[in-house]
């Protein structure tokens, strides 16, 4: 009995043992886990106020106010910068006129509706050899319309074109004394002739003041902001609110002049337009300055004006003839 229990007792002891032995390893693996955990658990800790650092630093940029929108301008400030562009424009175009060739007040007329979806230069090239035919209301009343079709075909839509300036003619004849008349109310109702027509007519010919709108007119007035008006009565109406009835002519044509010279339709040269500063539409075009430079035409750039014969100020070259163009 005794040495079955000793026996017993010897194996128990060996099996605690042998537990104990085999107990330190799996505590030491258990560190060694531990271990790269606690590490983790640090780093995580060190970047919680970083990231916390970070928001804070973004949180004000996106509390930040947007910026405040610019307030309208008033009527009173409209007028003064629109009057701005009309004395620098002055300043540019000191020579401005109308483009088109004339000697008289039926010249002017005739050639203005002929000017109508083509040229001035087209037109000048043109009414040489027209006016030498018909230089009067009678003369051109009483002409041939195929004859006068063939002299005005480079102008484009002859036929509507010749029904237009035979019916003026006749009109003048047999209604105002062969004279063109000297009130707009009378000018709208010749054959032809609708206001911007009739304004380039009083305005040239007989020193009435008045607002030719005209595609280029129309076009920087909109981008000037002057009014965001599309229809020519109301864009003539806008524009006359902003300057004295004296200023209405010249300021048509230097408006006109620049519309043709520096801010174009599709491409404005606005890196050599000298009222950038005053332009709430810069940047629209080109604003590269040895770029813009390129874009330029007429005398502005280097070529010939419109008119076969200039007025005397014109720093530009005469157009050329027909014939030579």
């Amino acid at each position: 009995m005794s040495t079955k229990k000793t026996t017993k007792t010897t194996a128990k002891r060996a099996a605690t043992k042998t537990t104990a032995a085999a107990t330190p390893p799996a505590k030491s693996a258990a560190k060694k886990t531990a271990a790269p955990a606690k590490k983790a658990a640090a780093a995580k800790k060190a970047t919680a106020p970083a990231k916390k650092v970070a928001a804070a630093k973004k949180a004000p940029a996106a509390n930040k106010a947007p910026a405040a929108k610019k307030p309208p301008e008033s009527h009173a400030a409209l007028v003064r910068r629109a009057r701005r562009i009309n004395r620098e424009l002055a300043d540019v175009y000191s020579y401005a006129h109308p483009e088109l060739d004339f000697e008289n007040p039926f010249e002017l007329l005739v050639a203005t509706v002929l000017s109508a979806q083509t040229t001035d230069l087209r037109v000048n090239q043109t009414t040489p050899r027209l006016f030498a035919k018909y230089p009067t209301p009678e003369d051109l009343a009483a002409a041939v319309p195929e004859e006068v079709e063939e002299l005005i075909r480079p102008t484009g839509f002859f036929r509507a074109k010749t029904k237009s300036i035979m019916g003026l003619a006749k009109a003048l004849r047999d209604d105002f004394g062969g004279e063109v008349p000297g009130r707009i109310d009378d000018l709208v109702k010749l054959p032809g002739v609708g206001r911007k027509t009739a304004f380039v007519v009083l305005g040239n010919a007989f020193g009435v003041p008045g607002i030719t709108v005209d595609t280029h007119f129309g076009r920087l007035v909109r981008r000037w902001k002057w009014t965001e008006e599309t229809d020519p009565v109301k864009v003539e109406t806008a524009v006359a609110a902003l300057f004295p009835k004296s200023e209405w002519t010249m300021l048509s044509h230097r408006v006109i002049f620049h519309g043709r010279r520096i801010c174009h339709s599709r491409k404005p040269a606005c890196g050599a337009c000298p009222i950038a500063p005053l332009c709430p539409s810069y940047g629209e075009g080109e604003t590269d300055p040895e770029k813009a430079k390129k874009l330029l035409k007429y005398e502005m750039g280097g070529f010939p004006g419109q008119r076969l014969k200039p007025p005397p100020d014109y720093p530009g070259k005469p157009a050329p003839p027909l014939a030579a163009g």
